[in-house]
This record gives structure tokens, C-alpha cells and sequence, in this order.
């Protein structure tokens, strides 16, 4: 390698973009070559911390292929390149510093993260590239909101959402989008791209897709832009948003960024600057509104994990508040697997094994059951959604779960969903049941949110046997009853980790994890 080389190494993590990447934009700026470097963790690729769910599932180790092969592309078509390498960051990246000979690599970017697992990468990285004499420089950048523009320093920070909202929207301006170079620096030569591995390289079993899924997308920034401009000047969805976004079926209910925000294929920063575009040539109302709403829960979450850091995995939560939580298999399996028996929380749990997605109003209500009617450990379901969901988060995840269980940022105490009165809103005619539980599809209208009040004639009319063809309920909470003959007739009546503890809940909206659409 030539003496006058300059290199800097950037560590991509969740964070994969050209468009507004302050980091990209550092490293390239401080050298004259650039080597961006992906590492596949093998620590990425186990059980999670306390039940040893699998840490990566399926949906979300295909996403993630799509994307950084997207990246790639990109990154080849702008003038540099991506390296990738399996094992651990804070081996790989001093390999590489060595690789490219004493003095070459100047300095080390990376964008910094808010939770255990993730710092303690960071803080590997650190001590090697001081072993090797190199400079480190972290950014921060997954947030709508700058970190160091809050008017509140993150153990200041408020425990109620709505007045975290009130402050940072009176008193913080978003940034503006970093202006990227058309070209980028190049690749050192001599460097080994390497292979981006296939999913059964890593261990993970690939899945078909499924045709019923609401998110039918690749990963990659090339998608994520599309949708952008789809949703919004396409479609003008983004004006009818606060309306459909607690549909259940299609892709076109809500906006769907939430995967591409997780792994950084999308800024939120691009997205409300292209929101407030289009308010000013459109149209602005609650709907444009309500999608900057949503990007402001996914910032909160971020800024409680700064705030509360291995808290938001202990079985505790935030609040330490202590509750007698069960572990039982059999009734975690049940639920996992769909077959609990509650048609509206079977239809949800299939749904998120067989595409990786759920909507929100599905999220909020299979976090109830799971905590509120079944009383099970909420860090199960939690590490269950990390395994599953193709749009997971660690910080809106378990921020979510703590949220669902009564343990986190939720000002209302016990709040509880019921099943059937939810399954009746939000699906009233019983379409979103039929299309993920086969076994009733026969069952006319609303009357499959509740099928164990049928009778024996009905059910065999509609060839289901209960216990048999279709589960009876793993329990059967109170105030269903009050709902259950509503739906006679057809009808329906509305329209961790390696941490301390472990590491997912929701509150009423939010797109952008809970929420997720």
C-alpha cells in the first residue's frame, strides 16, 4: 500500500444509506480512500439473552441480505465499494487496520448506538483502534431530533410522552439533510470486498414469501426512497393516513417505513423534510402530522434507553415495579404459535411467524394478551418480536413491551385490551381472521371473533371442531362476554440480550416500531 494513502474505515451497523449519513459523509471528507465494512456478528446469530429464542429470525436476515446488497450497489455506483466480514467488530476492524500496513487507516467512523450489547462493541472497537494507534470519531444520527438539541439532557428527559412532544416540538428544530457527493472515495486496492453470506450460511433457514403478506418490500435504500415517494406523491396516502392506519390487511394501510428505519436504509430526517415538501405543495393536515408523530415515538424510545439504559431489560422494567409474572411453556407456545384459541390473536401471531410484520393495532393487542390475560413474562414476548419481526428496534421493542406490560413510559396504569371488542372494531366483518386462520373460514362475519359461543350446529355447519380442527381458549377473560353477542348474525359493530436482564409494547399509534407500519 502506497505510504500517501489516507484511509478511513467506516463500521456500518444500522445505518445503511448514502442519503443523509453523517458518518459517510466524516469518513469520506477525512482521507483519501474509504473502506465501508460490514461485519455479521456472530453474536447476532444465537439465542436471545434469557430464553434463547433465535436472535435473528428469517424475515428480518433477509431484509437485511436485500439491504446491504443494495448498499453495495450504491456504494459501487458512487465510486467506493463495501467490505464485508463475518466476526465480531472489535477483531475485524484491527484486522483490517493491519492489513492495510502501519499508518495507513487515519481514523475509525462509526454511528453511535443507545443500548448494552451495542456500546459494548463501541467500546471494543475503541480500545483495538487505540492498540493501533487510531483515531476513533462516533456520530450521532438514528433520530429525528439531534441528540444534542434536545432542551434537556437525556437523564432530564421526561417519563410521559406527550410532554417529551410538547418540549422538543416548542423548543428543538430538525436538522437539515447532510448534502452528499455524487462521488465517493475509492476502495483501497488490493482489498477484499467478500461475499455477502446466504441465509444458510449463517445458520438461518430461508422462508417462502408467503402472498397475504402487508409488506411485500425488499431492504435496501433503492426501496425505501421508492416508498417514500409513493406514499407520498404517488398515492397522497400520507393524506389519509391518520384514517387507515389501523388497518390490518395490504400494504397500503399505513406507511410501512418502519423496516428501512431499523436498519437505517431511510433517515427520519428525510422523511419529515420531504413531509413538510409536501405540505407546502399539497396538503397539510392531521394525517401529515400524525406520520412526524410517529417519528417522534421511535425518537422517545432511543432517548429513554440513553436515559435508562439495562433497565429497560430487567423483568422490572423502568419503573422496578415488581409483578409475579409466569413462565409457563405450554401457554407461551400457544401463543407464539397462534393457537391460543382467540381468533384475533391466532390471526396476528401467524401473520408476524409467516411474514415478519403485524400491524400496529395487531402489536398492541397480542402484547395485552400475552402480559394482561395470560400473565406471562413480557421478556418472552419481547424476544419473541426481536426473533420475528422484520422491522425490530431494541430501543421501540422493549421500550414497547415495558410500555404494554405496565412497567415503562405509560401514564395509565393496567390498561388492558379486550380481545373480542378489538377483533370487532378493527375487523369487523371477520376478514383479516379468515385470511390467517384457515381453519375458520367458514365462520360468517364477526361471529369468528368469538367461535366457542357458537353452537353445535353452527360450528358444524362451518366444519369446526373445537379442540379438534381449532383450539378452545387458553382462558377467557371476563369482559368478552359483554361483546360476544354482538357478533351473532355475522355482523361486528364498528368499522436480552447479554444484558443484566434481557430485552419490546405500545402505545395507541405509533408507525414507527410498536407501531411499526
Amino acid at each position: 500500500m502506497a505510504s500517501k494513502m489516507r484511509v478511513t474505515l467506516y463500521m456500518l451497523r444500522n445505518d445503511l444509506r448514502i442519503h443523509d449519513n453523517e458518518a459517510l459523509l466524516w469518513a469520506n471528507r477525512n482521507g483519501t480512500h474509504l473502506v465501508p465494512v460490514y461485519c455479521f456478528d456472530p453474536r447476532h446469530y444465537v439465542g436471545t439473552y434469557k430464553f434463547g429464542l433465535p436472535k435473528t429470525g428469517p424475515h428480518r436476515l433477509k431484509f437485511l441480505l436485500q439491504s446491504l446488497a443494495d448498499l453495495r450497489q450504491m456504494l459501487k455506483s458512487h465510486g467506493s465499494g463495501l467490505i464485508i466480514r463475518r466476526g465480531k467488530p472489535e477483531v475485524v476492524i484491527p484486522e483490517i487496520i493491519q492489513q492495510l500496513g502501519p499508518g495507513t487507516v487515519q481514523a475509525v467512523t462509526f454511528q453511535e448506538e443507545a443500548t448494552s450489547e451495542e456500546l459494548d462493541v463501541e467500546a471494543g472497537v475503541r480500545k483495538a483502534c487505540g492498540q493501533c494507534g487510531v483515531k476513533v470519531q462516533s456520530l450521532w444520527g438514528h433520530t429525528l431530533f439531534h441528540r444534542d438539541d434536545l432542551p434537556f439532557s437525556a437523564k432530564q428527559l421526561p417519563d410521559v410522552y406527550t410532554m417529551f412532544r410538547k418540549r422538543v416540538e416548542g423548543g428543538c428544530q430538525v436538522r437539515p439533510c447532510m448534502e452528499m457527493p455524487k462521488r465517493l472515495n475509492a476502495l483501497p486496492e488490493g482489498l477484499e470486498e467478500g461475499a455477502i453470506p446466504t441465509m444458510e450460511e449463517l445458520g438461518v433457514k430461508d422462508l417462502p414469501v408467503d402472498p397475504r403478506s402487508a409488506f411485500p418490500f425488499n431492504g435496501g435504500e433503492t426501496t425505501a426512497l421508492s416508498r417514500l415517494n409513493n406514499f407520498l406523491w404517488e398515492t397522497d396516502a400520507v393524506a389519509t393516513y391518520k384514517e387507515t392506519r389501523n388497518g390490518m390487511i395490504g400494504a397500503e394501510y399505513s406507511t410501512k417505513f418502519s423496516p428501512w428505519l431499523a436498519i437505517g436504509c431511510i433517515s427520519p430526517r428525510q422523511i419529515y423534510h420531504e413531509i413538510k415538501r409536501y405540505e407546502k405543495e399539497r396538503t397539510s393536515n392531521q394525517s401529515t402530522y400524525w406520520v412526524i408523530f410517529e417519528l417522534l415515538w421511535r425518537d422517545y424510545f432511543r432517548f429513554v434507553a440513553l436515559k435508562y439504559g439495562n433497565r429497560l431489560f430487567y423483568l422490572s422494567g423502568i419503573q422496578g415495579k415488581h409483578i409475579q409474572w409466569k413462565q409457563d411453556k405450554k401457554l407461551f407456545e400457544a401463543w407464539k404459535d397462534g393457537r391460543t384459541g382467540v381468533p384475533f390473536v391466532d390471526a396476528n401471531m401467524r401473520e408476524m411467524a409467516a411474514t415478519g410484520f403485524m400491524s400496529n393495532r395487531g402489536r398492541q393487542n397480542v402484547a395485552s394478551f400475552l402480559t394482561k390475560d395470560l400473565k406471562l413474562d413480557w421478556r418472552l414476548g419481547a424476544e419473541w418480536f426481536e426473533s420475528m419481526l422484520v422491522d425490530h428496534d431494541v430501543c421501540s421493542n422493549y421500550g414497547n413491551w415495558l410500555y404494554s406490560a405496565g412497567l415503562g413510559n405509560d401514564p395509565r396504569e393496567d390498561r388492558k385490551f379486550n380481545m373480542v371488542k378489538q377483533g370487532l372494531d378493527y375487523d369487523p366483518q371477520g376478514d383479516y381472521v379468515r385470511l390467517w386462520v384457515p381453519e375458520l373460514k367458514d365462520v360468517a362475519g364477526g361471529s369468528v371473533h368469538t367461535v366457542w359461543t357458537l353452537s353445535n350446529s353452527a360450528l358444524s355447519k362451518a366444519d369446526v371442531s373445537l379442540g379438534e380442527t381449532y383450539p378452545n381458549p387458553v382462558v377467557i377473560a371476563p369482559e368478552w362476554a359483554r361483546h360476544a353477542g354482538k357478533t351473532r348474525g355475522g355482523g361486528g359493530h364498528g368499522s436480552a440480550r447479554g444484558r443484566g436482564q434481557s430485552r419490546g409494547g405500545q402505545k395507541r399509534g405509533m408507525d414507527f416500531y410498536f407501531k411499526s407500519n
